[in-house]
């Protein structure tokens, strides 16, 4: 059996990408095996994983090269692959890993600029290559949720597809990233909201398979 690929995606950095690529990758690790192979030559993915002392309960991998990156779906050793990408909308991984990927994730802060850019992306680079995709509202401020509800509802408008879970800003994603752990495994303050959030993300992930 191949692999189910996932790959994480924006053209942008600082959008909150790689905080949603290990973290989905750890609680999808609660039920299957995972590799996650960090594709960006930033290597944070990477980073994160080496500062902790703990495992993160799946694999990790730091893997650039276009070539090997298409032959991704001949590794049969994992159920899940979750790939976490360059911010770079032109770059050989992307052309790599998109034709390969089940599905995509797009995370944005829900500032407009941000949709803006993002709906670009989408029209010009996911909907050609078919590949089912949901936007991931990321870094949206507890204290207004309007943001993020009015980018919802733009998107929905425009026909891109967004999950109706988002992300909210914590102190503790921040706090995971310098343990080098998942927000699965941090305590402390605001932790049961972060990983809810992301539960919410993967459930709906999982819904999307289930139906598809």
């Amino acid at each position: 059996m191949s692999p189910k690929i996932l790959v994480v995606f924006n053209g942008k950095g600082g959008v909150g990408k790689t905080t949603t690529a290990v973290n989905l990758a750890a609680i999808f690790a609660q039920t299957q095996s995972v590799l996650l192979v960090d594709a960006d030559t930033q290597g944070s993915a990477t980073w994160w994983a080496d500062r902790g002392d703990r495992t993160l309960g799946y694999d990790v991998s730091q893997e650039s090269d276009p070539a090997l990156l298409g032959k991704l779906k001949e590794i049969d050793s994992y159920e899940l692959i979750v790939v976490d990408t360059p911010p770079a909308l032109n770059s050989e991984v992307l052309a790599a890993v998109i034709p390969l990927a089940d599905y995509l994730l797009l995370p944005t802060p829900p500032a407009p600029m941000d949709i803006a850019a993002l709906v670009q992306t989408v029209k010009k680079s996911i909907v050609p290559a078919g590949v089912a995709h949901r936007v991931l509202l990321t870094k949206v401020d507890s204290r207004s949720l309007g943001e993020a509800l009015e980018a919802q509802t733009m998107l929905m408008e425009l026909d891109i597809p967004a999950c109706h879970a988002f992300v909210r800003t914590y102190k503790a994603h921040e706090r995971a990233a310098l343990e080098g752990v998942s927000i699965t495994q941090l305590k402390g303050k605001n932790v049961t909201e972060a990983k809810a959030d992301y539960n919410r993300v993967a459930n709906e992930i999982k819904r999307d398979w289930k139906d598809s």
